[in-house]
């Protein structure tokens, strides 16, 4: 089992966590709320309006989100739906434990695997760094899904 850390459209409400409760990709059991122990860019780019963490450790702000403990199974389906490693890498980040269902202590910390970018345009980086997302957000940009582009 691997914890992930979801920051985007995978969290409970909102639009891709139906993907989650899938039990034919594998498991994937909710555990807590976090926030990334360094700051990364999460930005909100592209035509479809897709939250972006941008693989630039010690930019940005600390990124609010979903830790999840997920299966082989599910973790391979993962990559597959984030496109890793062409559109997304899963990399290891440090994650501060907010809120946990049960052996983790809020404040405590743990390595769990991210969905973030390191290829990307450069006029990326000029976007408004954002905290935590929400695709109906006061941002204004709404997301596009996968089956209505």
């Amino acid at each position: 089992m691997a914890h992930v850390f979801v920051y985007g459209t995978l969290k409970r409400g909102q639009p891709n966590h139906k993907v989650m409760l899938d039990g034919a990709h594998g498991s994937a059991v909710f555990r807590g709320r976090g926030r990334t122990a360094e700051p990364y860019p999460l930005v909100i780019a592209g035509e479809y309006n897709i939250p972006r963490l941008l693989q630039l450790p010690g930019r940005g702000r600390c990124v609010a989100g979903e830790i999840y403990e997920v299966d082989e199974k599910m973790l391979r389906f993962l990559d597959d739906f984030e496109g890793c490693p062409d559109l997304y890498q899963r990399t290891p980040v440090r994650v501060h434990v907010l809120e946990w269902e049960g052996g983790v202590r809020p404040g405590d910390s743990l390595r769990c695997f991210v969905y973030s970018t390191a290829t990307y345009a450069p006029e990326w980086v000029h976007l408004p760094y954002h905290d935590s997302y929400d695709s109906e957000g006061a941002h204004g940009l709404r997301y596009h899904p996968r089956e209505a582009r």
